[in-house]
């Protein structure tokens, strides 16, 4: 019996929340202006729209199939699952896009797939849905491929044409482990289709450059268009975090070198959930989603403070739940303070607990032209506190037992959080924990700093 539309929705829809990298931002900038097509999407990302409860629903997130030739023992939509099942025809997911992008729901799609009688023919599928949207319906919202790891390498070269992101999800942080709980997939295979995509993305990045340099020579023939771009907001990818016995020392490890080989511009962290009827190879409980939490902020720590993954991790190889990492690792060392705010690098700035990016950038400027006071510190609002924990200034240095004290208070702070809410769950459709952007006073004057907000929401400054 045929399944009705929004039944296939209802199930497609949930099946595809466990898949935790489907960020928008990054993307070409587009409109539909001229008239000639629908949606748009900015360089900084596509416009969101957000429910009644704050949540942001900016992605239509599905699958477009939830039937798999494949048994990966942590995923619901294995195999051997009995979950019920349901496909979409490459018309209804069109369509589904439109009518949700005319009804100001969605403004782009983010589109996986189970694996359906082999991988170039999901891929297929898949290439064929974006294809569609983009030359027949020219919509110019965002996309979000998952690409399939065993797929052609010329497939993966159409997708990339019609997608603002591919995807690959990496899934587990050691080969040993993905041939233990997922031996159909190859880790090589998967990282092979990740060297696919960075070479096309160079390729293209190279070919864009030399079409501009020879528009800007002089008596240069007339201006061709230029190449068309693949995949302009990059790949990113996903790891299961308690799925297996890695450590967060491991799973840093893993980040990083995929960050330096693939060029990625994102590695998602998702916390194991248990599933039904599962293996007893998998744990019972559900990973902590404070580990999720602490291992995305490590990742940012290494990514844009330039820290190093062993210097987050316990002697365990666990980052600690208590407290962020940073803070963790500036009691850890407390020979690196009090900082001298007036005087010290950018590099040792950025380790002072409660100081962001945006924040050491405005005291570099200030400290150029003038002392930098304790005044200047508490104008910063809400990490002030921190900050002066752990800097020397002209009128201020920090009392012997204020790094302990800020300890305790962080760590009665997040204990008190769970308790309040012992049990929190993997998210529910569409749902995303996107900052505010709020006015934060400068050092001298007002301003915005969606950047700085976004950290300390993340509780990483």
């Amino acid at each position: 019996m045929a399944v009705p539309l929004l039944r296939k929705l209802a199930i497609l829809a949930d099946a595809a929340k466990y898949d935790a990298s489907c960020a928008s931002s990054g993307g070409a900038a587009r409109n539909s202006r001229d008239q000639l097509g629908m949606g748009s999407t900015t360089g900084a990302g596509i416009c969101h729209s957000y429910a009644p409860d704050g949540r942001c629903i900016s992605l239509l997130k599905v699958l477009l199939t939830n039937w798999c030739i494949y048994d990966c023992l942590y995923c619901v939509n294995r195999e051997s699952s009995n979950v019920e099942r349901a496909r979409f025809s490459l018309d209804e997911v069109v369509q589904l896009t439109l009518d949700f992008y005319r009804r100001n729901v969605i403004e782009g799609l983010f589109l996986s797939s189970g694996i359906i009688r082999s991988p170039d023919y999901t891929m297929e599928q898949l290439i064929e849905v974006a294809r569609c949207l983009r030359e027949d319906h020219h919509f110019r919202g965002y996309i979000h491929l998952k690409t399939i790891p065993d797929a052609s390498a010329e497939l993966v070269a159409r997708a990339g044409l019609h997608a603002d992101r591919l995807s690959i999800n990496i899934e587990l942080p050691s080969q040993a482990s993905l041939v233990q709980l997922a031996p159909q997939k190859d880790a090589g295979a998967i990282k092979r289709s990740m060297a696919r995509i960075r070479l096309q993305l160079d390729d293209s990045a190279q070919e864009r450059e030399k079409a501009k340099q020879t528009r800007s020579m002089a008596a240069a023939p007339a201006a061709r268009p230029p190449p068309p771009r693949f995949a302009p907001a990059g790949q990113s990818t996903q790891m299961i975090v308690g799925a297996d016995a890695s450590d967060d020392r491991a799973i840093l490890r893993t980040s990083v070198s995929l960050y330096r080989s693939y060029s990625l511009k994102r590695v998602y962290y998702s916390a194991f959930s248990p599933i039904s009827h599962a293996s007893a190879l998998l744990p019972g409980r559900p990973a902590p989603l404070m580990r999720e939490h602490r291992l995305y902020q490590a990742d940012w720590l290494m990514r844009y403070y330039g820290f190093e993954e062993q210097e987050l991790v316990t002697e365990d190889g666990m980052l600690s739940l208590q407290m962020d990492p940073k803070l963790a690792w500036a009691l850890a060392h407390p020979d690196w303070f009090p900082v001298d705010l007036n005087r010290a690098p950018k590099e040792t700035l950025l380790r002072v607990p409660g100081l962001g990016t945006r924040s050491v950038e405005r005291l570099l400027a200030a400290r150029s032209t003038r002392q930098i006071r304790k005044a200047d510190i508490q104008r910063l609002g809400g990490p002030a506190t921190r900050v002066l924990a752990f800097v020397a200034l002209p009128d201020h240095r920090p009392a012997n037992n204020a790094g302990a004290l800020l300890s305790a208070a962080a760590s009665q702070r997040d204990s008190g959080r769970t308790r309040a809410s012992p049990d929190r769950v993997q998210g529910d459709l569409f749902g995303t924990d996107e900052p505010p952007v709020v006015p934060l006073p400068g050092l001298a004057g007002g301003g915005r700093a969606s950047s700085w907000v976004q950290e300390q929401s993340a509780g990483i400054v």
